[in-house]
């Protein structure tokens, strides 16, 4: 069995890594290649190329990439067309992976969509795309099923990988010791994003807001979640010494940096979901370059970004969002979080009712009894001609 995968950042090669697992525990002698990352590779998918340098967010930052996006898609193109795979399962990435749609179906193969995108959010129209391409819908979030059965799509809630992925994390006594730090002290954790040009925006305002919020708890510490593959240099203002402030980057272990940490700011997108499972209070922040939200705010159609938000149908955390994006709102939105307990434990109990949504354990193994369903369908279609 031939099974293609192609995911386009981070996150979804965390995703399809564990997929990767599922269906190698369930097909052991699976051919698994495609485009994605370390974790895809490390599970035993074979890369026929790498995302490094082409994941960016925004549409005038694609733009850069747009020359090596295309030759990449040829590339999978031709691995397709030379392979025929039985599946190709695309993880997210719709701005990648929606250009392989068509060219994969011109061939005859199926297609799973594993995490499906926002299309509910922006620009609905796609959702024709996906049910003219789209074999079937593996959603993560329980309003997303609905949303597209009712537009035609054939889909399945399968629940939120992270469920599974996500660790209970070192315990914070040992953790911060480890670092230099204060355990009893309140503990404010810095996701600041997986890109590099997400990190460009987010940084400098982070680094801002830390004086503000320790000039009200002047006791708080600040551990820094930094994604792999990013460089210290990217996070240099978060350690200045002009802060005067404890602050300490961990890299590649965002499980124990939020297991120790009281409040989060966080980027938004995946990582909100790790916040939520931890059950720790947040921040979600976000910005654009202008040029691209100038061009993308014409196309939204929720009122609400941050996903347990979306996935508990009210506003439950604070989302600071382009212009509202400041150091001096940052600083404030964490501060009622570090110096109001009541509202910090309101809000950590509607964040367990949104983890309570999020699915049973087992996401990736539904996912991947899912995917070898198409698979063993497509090979009883192309019967003894394969």
């Amino acid at each position: 069995m031939r099974i293609m995968i192609s995911c386009g950042e981070a996150s979804g090669d965390l995703y399809a890594a564990a997929l990767t697992a599922e269906l190698y525990a369930r097909q052991p002698d699976a051919e698994i290649f495609g485009f994605g990352g370390q974790r895809l590779s490390s599970a035993g998918g074979h890369l026929i190329g790498d995302f490094g340098g082409l994941s960016v967010t925004g549409l005038t930052e694609a733009i850069r990439v747009v020359p090596r996006s295309f030759a990449m898609l040829r590339r999978l193109v031709d691995a397709a067309r030379e392979s025929r795979p039985h599946v190709f399962v695309a993880i997210d990435s719709p701005d990648f992976n929606f250009r392989l749609l068509s060219a994969l179906r011109r061939l005859g193969i199926p297609i799973v969509y594993y995490v499906s995108p926002q299309l509910w959010a922006w620009r609905p129209g796609r959702m024709e795309t996906m049910k003219t391409y789209v074999d079937r819908v593996l959603v993560i979030f329980p309003f997303e099923e609905a949303l597209y059965r009712d537009a035609g799509v054939n889909v399945q809630f399968v629940g939120h990988p992270l469920v599974d992925l996500a660790k209970s994390g070192q315990p914070r006594e040992a953790f911060l010791i480890e670092r230099g730090l204060v355990p009893t002290a309140p503990t404010v954790a810095l996701l600041p994003g997986s890109r590099k040009n997400e990190l460009d925006r987010t940084v400098p305002v982070m680094a801002q807001a830390i004086p503000l919020i320790r000039a009200r708890v002047p006791n708080a510490q600040f551990v820094v979640a930094c994604a792999p593959a990013m460089p210290d240099s990217l996070f240099a203002p978060l350690v200045a010494d002009d802060l005067d402030a404890d602050v300490v980057l961990v890299r590649d272990r965002a499980d124990d940096v939020l297991a120790a940490s009281d409040v989060v700011i966080t980027a938004s997108g995946t990582a909100t979901i790790q916040c939520t499972l931890h059950e720790k209070p947040m921040v979600v922040v976000y910005r654009l370059s202008p040029l691209t939200y100038r061009l993308v705010k014409p196309f939204g159609h929720v009122d609400m970004y941050a996903m347990p938000n979306l996935v508990a149908g009210s506003r439950i955390v604070p989302e600071l969002i382009q212009s509202d994006f400041t150091a001096e709102r940052t600083a404030a939105e964490a501060l009622k979080f570090l110096t109001d307990r009541d509202l910090y434990e309101r809000t950590r109990q509607a964040l367990i009712n949104v983890r309570r949504q999020l699915g049973p354990p087992g996401a990736s193994a539904r996912a991947a009894q899912a995917v070898l369903e198409v698979a063993h369908g497509s090979i009883s279609a192309r019967g003894s001609n394969d």
